[in-house]
């Protein structure tokens, strides 16, 4: 309860799913402890559930198959790609564990990818948004209260900005650029903030003019106690719906460059990565590209929910 009124259901069922995703990304791994090594000869493309052998040789290599068998003195592991028959007697240990999500045409096992991918996209999305809140909540107070001058050149600059296209701007910021976590998160906070500018700036204007601002000034107060005391108080409630919607247009676009390849390297299992991934083999198997798909637009519909039961409280 807030203030005699109920949450929205949005705001508690966005929330509720955020809050799931956010904690199985990052208490996930520590649950599941180590996966098998990756074996693409035995089990790559292995369906979401199966259980899975994994072999410890004497020489020191380790299989993984899905089909274990022994025929006398032999343990013949079967593959897609490959078929070994080793004796017995090389096999120093074997245990059996389950692939929930199944395996990718490397081999690897899904679930770890989606974890640690998760983890990538929900931690670039969230600096990114807090750069994009930083540089639009400046921008947005500077063109409010800096005078007609300033503000005509800032707002003229952020049209200008809005009027390029923001994917084109990542696409050809991110070609130019080498790939990394800082460098995406300052090239999604820098080219995502000048709608919010726009609006605080909106905010500001229709809350400068009142008596409790302006006797705020003629008593001299400096103006970063005006910022903090008066203007960011009255625009909290839709800076962070706009915040709330943003985080989900970050993911988007964080997963479409890494599935154009322009995001991180290709050995960080991002999930935009994997949804490139598995759109190779789509024909063969569905969950590759189908689950990491599932999971970008759960977490979107999940900010986009919050976004709106903050509008609506």
């Amino acid at each position: 309860m807030i203030a005699g009124r109920r949450l929205p259901r949005r705001l508690i069922a966005g929330s509720a799913g955020l809050l799931m995703i956010c904690g199985g990304v990052i208490l996930g791994p520590h649950f599941l402890g180590p996966g098998p090594p990756s074996d693409p000869a035995h089990s790559a493309l292995v369906p979401p559930g199966t259980m899975m052998t994994v072999l410890e040789l004497d020489d020191g290599r380790t299989l993984v198959s899905p089909s274990v068998t022994t025929a006398g003195d032999l343990v013949i592991v079967d593959g897609p790609y490959s078929r070994e028959e080793i004796p017995a007697t090389a096999v120093s240990s074997s245990r059996v564990v389950r692939s929930w999500l199944g395996t990718d045409r490397y081999g690897r096992d899904l679930l770890r990818l989606m974890l640690l991918g998760g983890r990538l996209s929900l931690m670039i999305a969230t600096l990114g948004a807090l750069v994009s809140l930083v540089v639009g909540l400046g921008v947005g107070l500077s063109a409010a209260t800096s005078g007609r001058v300033i503000d005509a050149l800032l707002m003229r600059g952020v049209d200008a900005l809005l009027a390029f296209p923001t994917l084109l701007l990542l696409i050809l910021c991110a070609a130019v650029l080498d790939p990394g976590p800082a460098t995406l998160v300052v090239l999604l906070g820098l080219t995502s903030w000048m709608g919010l500018a726009r609006l605080v700036r909106g905010q500001v204007l229709s809350v400068r003019e009142r008596q409790f601002v302006m006797a705020a000034r003629v008593a001299g107060t400096p103006w970063y106690r005006v910022w903090s005391w008066h203007f960011l108080p009255e625009i909290r409630g839709p800076v962070a719906q706009d915040v709330a919607l943003r985080l989900g247009d970050l993911v988007l676009a964080e997963a479409t460059l890494s599935y154009l390849g322009l995001g991180l390297p290709p050995t960080t299992p991002t999930w935009g990565l994997l949804v490139s991934e598995g759109q190779r083999v789509m024909l063969d198997a569905w969950w590759p590209a189908t689950i990491p798909g599932l999971a970008i637009a759960s977490l979107v519909i999940c900010f986009a929910l919050i976004g709106d039961g903050i509008q609506e409280l």
